[in-house]
């Protein structure tokens, strides 16, 4: 077991280790994987870096819009908001399965199919003709983009140096924040001149530009190889990565931090349409443009793992989106927004150092342990959609920031006590060294 030193904390993991849980391969020298200079790093993170913007893009692309979503069907609130929830779901339940096919089939070639589905089932999507139909196919949706996150990481672990890891991976993340920003702002402005319908069409063209590009840039894998596909190994995987207290508090992490963030962004619409605000369709979109704070502080989590250590990074995080939700509780548009900055910057720095400690500390079934993270992230994406708008429509915005509080508590009381766990054991150590 990887010693515990913060709620967060992590062990570089060796470089030759595998990283399929059936592969009895060798794993190349860490001197032939990418860093920053080397040939083809650049072109890894642009194609990353698309990808990210189409799989935000499309499994949020409805948010923006489930105020509209809710009127053209005479949904409620709750019921729009499974839109949203049904695709979050459904990636969480489909990531690990699909990890496992990327350990027998590479990581490059289920991204590339996992994108291609969902821009195909996104350029379907304007067409549902009932709410049910909509939420049948971002549930389909949400399964095709449940290849990506997990081989994702799985591909950045193995292709990409140690020391470079974190820093490869907000720019990952950066994608993730640029995509979920660009869609709701797009879906804004093309909802409120030509509806709803139009404005899910235009983000379902926005992922097929960003998925070609992916196609077209994306490095072929060197250090891939290839598992068979052994369900009693992968069992084995799974149990081993959750029976790692390290592991199992990164995941905890990870879904209360993205509970805060899916009630947040879930409800914000029906906020801001409301009294005594009553913005239209596209300037509510716009509000989105706070997400460049969270391209700014995922990129920049490694700089803060160094300067203040994970544990240090984590509390930073998790405090700044407290106040963040404190703040959103005025009637006051600007203190709205700086509250959402606030929320954007804590979540984004929270899940890059904890998304990034997951791939670093597991040495075997770096994918497995990778979509672990991935189901606990989304399944809180799910649950904090759903619970965020059944909050709101109980007892208001005041309601939804309560429900997020409750989450940052439970970072905090992870961390603090991974934080024990980690002096203890330095203690223990101390007789023995002597």
């Amino acid at each position: 077991m990887p010693p515990a030193d913060t709620g967060a904390s992590a062990v570089v993991a060796d470089a030759s280790a595998p990283s399929s849980p059936v592969s009895t391969t060798t794993a190349p020298s860490p001197s032939e994987r990418l860093e920053p200079g080397r040939p083809g790093y650049r072109r890894m993170s642009f194609a990353l870096f698309a990808a990210g913007v189409a799989a935000f893009a499309l499994l949020y692309s409805t948010q923006a819009l489930l105020p509209a979503i809710s009127t053209a069907y005479g949904a409620s609130a709750g019921q729009a908001s499974w839109t949203v929830s049904a695709a979050t779901g459904a990636l969480a339940l489909f990531v690990l399965p699909l990890s496992a096919l990327s350990e027998r089939f590479g990581r490059r070639q289920l991204m590339t199919a996992s994108l291609a589905v969902a821009v195909l089932v996104g350029l379907l999507v304007p067409f549902a003709p009932s709410i049910g139909w909509l939420i049948a196919l971002r549930a389909v949706q949400g399964a095709a983009l449940a290849g990506l996150p997990a081989s994702a990481m799985a591909y950045l672990a193995e292709e990409v140096r140690p020391k470079a890891l974190i820093a490869a991976i907000g720019l990952f993340v950066a994608g993730n924040s640029i995509g979920g920003m660009s869609g709701r702002i797009l879906t804004g402005w093309v909802a409120q001149a030509w509806g709803w319908r139009a404005a899910l069409a235009a983000v379902g063209v926005l992922a097929l530009a960003c998925a070609v590009t992916f196609h077209v840039l994306i490095p072929r894998a060197r250090n891939f190889r290839p598992g068979s596909l052994n369900p009693k190994a992968l069992a084995r995987t799974v149990a081993t990565h959750l029976g790692n207290p390290l592991l199992v508090r990164l995941y905890a992490i990870g879904a209360l931090f993205m509970t805060v963030f899916g009630a947040v962004y879930t409800v914000i619409g029906y906020r801001l349409v409301e009294e005594p605000f009553s913005l239209p369709q596209g300037v509510i979109g716009s509000i989105f443009l706070v997400y460049l704070v969270g391209t700014v502080s995922s990129a920049a989590a490694g700089r803060l793992v160094a300067r203040l250590g994970r544990r240090g990074a984590l509390y930073l995080a998790v405090s700044t989106t407290a106040a963040g939700l404190l703040l959103s509780l005025a009637d006051s548009l600007a203190a709205v927004l700086a509250g959402l900055v606030l929320i954007t910057a804590g979540f984004f720095a929270g899940h890059a150092v904890a998304s990034s400690s997951v791939s670093r500390t597991a040495t075997e079934g770096r994918a497995q342990a990778s979509a672990l993270y991935q189901s606990a992230y989304y399944l809180g994406s799910s649950a904090g959609g759903t619970l965020g708008a059944i909050a709101f429509h109980t007892g208001g915005w005041a309601a939804t920031v309560a429900l997020g509080l409750l989450a940052v508590v439970g970072v905090v009381s992870i961390t603090l006590y991974g934080t024990r766990v980690a002096r203890a054991e330095r203690r223990a150590l101390v007789p023995a060294a002597r």
